[in-house]
C-alpha cells in the first residue's frame, strides 16, 4: 500500500535536503513500516514507506528508471494496487520492456514510460502516485477514478509540495498551514467539500480521476476519467448476469496478495456479498477459512436506539452471516474507555477534524484486525452505485432542491456567530456546491423525469459523502499499516450500474434491488433481505451525556479556538435537543463536528483569520 512525499523546487538545488526530506517520508512510517527510500536530485526530491503486500522481496521504491543516451532518471513514488498488472506486465514484456522483479509497482513504472500519464487509463486498481520526469523536467501526479487512495500537493512559487496525508506536506518548513473563515462550512461538514477542495489554504488534493503537471510554468490538471451516461440495452436478466460477473471477476483480483487476507462482515448486505465470493473462491483454491471482522459496542443490547439510518443492530446479523458462509469470525467488543484510548492516534492519522467515534471505533477494529493479517476486504461504495441509502427512497428527499443525503439535519453552520453567517451565508454556500455537482452530472438526452432526477442523486452520493467514506477508510486502516480494499469501487462496475434505469435499481420495491438479486443464491434470507443499516454507532446514554457536556463547556470557553464563531444560544438549543434525525443516531453525534474541530484546532495551533 505505502505512503509518498515529494518536493519539487526549480529555484533551488534540493540534493542538500536530505534531511528535511527525511523528515517528510518519516511522517508515512504508519502507512509504511516495512521499508523505506528517498531520491533526491537538483530539483525534484520523492520519499516513500512501503507496506510489503505483493513482491515482499522487491518493489523498493523510490523506483527508477534511466531513459535514453544521457540515462535520464524518470523516478516513481507510488501506494495502491493494481490489480490488473498481470495482464499489463504481459503487454508491455511484448512491447520490449524487461522486468526485473514481480511487483505492481514496476508494472506502473513501465507504463509509464510507455505511455506517459495516459498510463492511468489502462489502470485497475485503487492508486496514486507521483514520478519525476527529467525528460519532461515535470512532476506528474496522478489518482485513481473514485479517490480511493489519497494525493496531496501544495502548489508553490517555483514548484510543489506533495504527500499521501497532509502531514508529509506539514512537515516541510516553508509549507505554512492556515485557516480563513471561508474553510469553517467544510471544517463543519466535511461532506460539503468540493473534489480537490481542504480547508487548509494553499492544500490541495488531485481530484480523482484526474493527473496533475507540474512544470516551470506552473500547475496543470487533466481529468483522464469521468462517468459517462448513455443508454442501458440490456435486459433485466443479462444485467443481473453481468453484474455478477463484474463482481466475482472483481472480487478474485482483490485477493491476490503475498500477505494474510480478510473481510469486514457487518451482516450487511454489501460486506456479506464481498465475503461470500471471496471465501468461495478461496475454497475453490484449497485456501481458508477466511477470517471475517465485525465492530460491537459493550452493552448495546440495552443501550441502541434505532434510526432510519441505522434499525437494528449488526451483531446478531454479523454472527448469522459468518455461520452460513463458514468463515472464521472475530467480533471486535469496543467500551467506551476503548473509544477514548483510540482517539488520539485517530487524530493523528486525520492530520483534519475526526469523526470522533467513527473514526476511533473504525481504528480500533483495524488494529485487531492488523495482529493477523495485512489485506482485508469491504463493502463501501455499494450504497452509492446500487442506492441504498434511505434518502434514495424517500421521495420527499429525492426531490428537495438541495443535497438529499443532508436530510433533515440542523446544519452546524447555522451555529456560527451572527456576523459569520451574515459574511458566509451558510445556506447560499450550500445551494452553491448543489448548483455546481448538479451542473457536472453527464446527462442522457431524452431520459425521463424520474430516471433524469435520480442519476442525480446517485452522483451526489458519490461525491462528498462517499469521499468521506473512502478517506476514513483509507486513514484509520493505514495507521495500522493494514491495506483496505474495496471490490465496489472498481470502475467497471461503477460504469455499467451507473447507466442501468432507475426501475430495474430498484425492481424490487427496495433499496439495492440489483445487488440483492445478483447474490441471491449466496446469503441466507435474513441478511440478503435484511434492510439497509450503516457502519454501528455507540448509543451509550453516559457517553452522550458527556459530549453534551463538553458542548456546553467549549462555548462557555473563552481559551477555545472556536471562541466568538459561534453562536451560544444556538448551540445551546442544539445540545438540550434529545431528537435524531435521518443521519444522526442524536444531537450528541450531530455536535461532535464541533469538538473535534475544537480538538484540532488546538493541537495544530491554528486559527481562523
Amino acid at each position: 500500500m505505502c505512503g509518498f512525499v515529494g518536493w519539487l523546487d526549480f529555484a533551488r538545488d534540493l540534493r542538500g535536503e536530505q534531511r528535511i526530506l527525511d523528515t517528510m517520508t518519516d511522517t508515512m512510517e504508519d502507512r509504511g513500516p516495512d521499508g523505506r527510500g528517498t531520491w533526491l536530485g537538483r530539483h525534484a526530491a520523492l520519499g516513500h514507506r512501503r507496506l510489503s503486500v505483493i513482491d515482499l522481496a522487491g518493489g523498493a521504491q523510490p523506483m527508477i528508471s534511466e531513459v535514453g543516451p544521457q540515462r535520464m532518471p524518470v523516478v516513481l513514488a507510488f501506494a495502491g494496487e493494481i490489480y490488473n498488472f498481470v495482464e499489463l506486465r504481459a503487454e508491455l514484456i511484448a512491447l520490449g520492456h524487461e522486468f526485473r522483479t514481480r511487483s505492481d509497482t514496476e508494472v506502473v513504472l513501465h507504463a509509464y514510460l510507455e505511455w506517459g500519464a495516459d498510463c492511468a487509463e489502462r489502470l485497475n486498481g485503487m492508486f496514486a502516485f507521483a514520478v519525476w520526469d527529467s525528460v519532461l523536467d515535470a512532476m506528474v501526479l496522478v489518482r485513481d477514478r473514485l479517490g480511493v487512495k489519497p494525493l496531496y500537493y501544495a502548489p508553490t512559487p517555483d514548484g510543489v509540495l506533495l504527500a499521501s496525508e497532509p502531514k508529509g506536506i506539514l512537515a516541510n518548513p516553508s509549507f505554512k498551514a492556515s485557516l480563513t473563515t471561508e474553510a469553517l462550512p467544510i471544517l463543519l461538514n466535511s461532506r460539503l467539500a468540493l473534489p480537490g477542495e481542504t480547508p487548509i489554504s494553499g492544500l490541495r488534493e488531485v481530484k480523482p480521476g484526474h493527473t496533475v503537471r507540474i512544470d516551470r510554468r506552473g500547475c496543470h490538471e487533466t481529468p483522464y476519467w469521468r462517468l459517462s451516461s448513455r443508454p442501458h440495452t440490456d435486459d433485466f436478466d443479462t444485467t443481473l448476469s453481468t453484474i455478477r460477473d463484474l463482481l466475482e471477476d472483481t472480487v478474485e483480483r482483490q485477493l491476490v496478495a503475498d500477505v494474510p487476507r480478510a473481510a469486514m462482515l457487518s451482516g450487511g448486505l454489501d460486506s456479506s456479498v464481498v465475503a461470500a465470493m471471496a471465501m468461495r473462491r478461496m475454497r475453490r483454491d484449497g485456501e481458508g477459512p477466511l477470517i471475517t471482522y465485525s465492530v460491537r459496542f459493550e452493552g448495546e443490547e440495552n443501550d441502541f436506539r434505532p434510526t432510519a439510518l441505522r434499525p437494528e443492530r449488526d451483531a446478531p446479523y454479523a454472527a448469522s452471516a459468518a455461520r452460513h458462509l463458514g468463515t472464521e469470525h472475530v467480533e471486535v467488543v469496543l467500551t467506551a474507555a476503548d473509544l477514548a484510548a483510540a482517539a488520539p492516534a485517530a487524530r493523528r492519522a486525520r492530520d483534519l477534524p475526526s469523526l470522533g467515534q467513527f473514526d476511533t471505533s473504525m481504528y480500533s477494529m483495524f488494529a485487531a484486525l492488523r495482529e493477523r493479517c495485512t489485506v482485508a476486504l469491504s463493502g463501501e461504495a455499494a450504497d452509492e452505485i446500487f442506492g441504498g441509502y434511505p434518502w434514495f427512497h424517500a421521495s420527499d428527499l429525492v426531490w428537495r432542491d438541495g443535497f438529499p443525503w443532508l436530510g433533515d439535519a440542523p446544519r452546524l453552520a447555522d451555529c456560527l456567530s451572527p456576523d459569520l453567517r451574515a459574511a458566509l451565508r451558510p445556506a447560499e454556500f450550500e445551494a452553491d456546491r448543489y448548483a455546481t455537482l448538479r451542473s457536472q452530472v453527464p446527462r442522457l438526452p431524452g431520459e425521463d423525469r424520474l430516471n433524469a432526477r435520480m442519476r442525480e442523486v446517485l452522483f451526489f452520493s458519490l461525491q462528498g459523502p462517499l469521499f468521506t467514506l473512502l478517506e476514513r477508510k483509507d486513514r484509520m486502516s493505514m495507521a495500522v499499516g493494514l491495506e483496505v480494499r474495496v471490490p465496489f469501487c472498481d470502475h467497471r462496475l461503477l460504469e455499467y450500474v451507473w447507466n442501468v434505469p432507475w426501475s430495474m435499481k430498484a425492481a424490487d420495491g427496495r433499496e439495492k434491488s440489483l445487488l440483492r438479486m445478483a447474490a441471491a443464491d449466496l446469503l441466507p434470507p435474513e441478511i440478503l433481505n435484511r434492510r439497509k443499516s450503516a457502519y454501528p454507532a455507540m448509543h451509550d446514554p453516559r457517553q452522550e451525556t458527556l459530549a453534551r457536556t463538553a458542548v456546553r463547556e467549549l462555548v462557555a470557553d473563552s481559551s477555545s479556538p472556536l471562541s466568538g464563531l459561534l453562536d451560544h444560544d444556538r448551540v445551546l438549543s442544539l445540545a438540550a435537543d434529545q431528537h435524531s434525525t435521518m443521519t444522526h443516531a442524536s444531537t450528541a453525534h450531530l455536535l461532535t463536528p464541533l469538538l473535534e474541530v475544537d480538538t484540532w484546532m488546538r493541537e495544530t495551533g491554528l486559527d481562523v483569520t
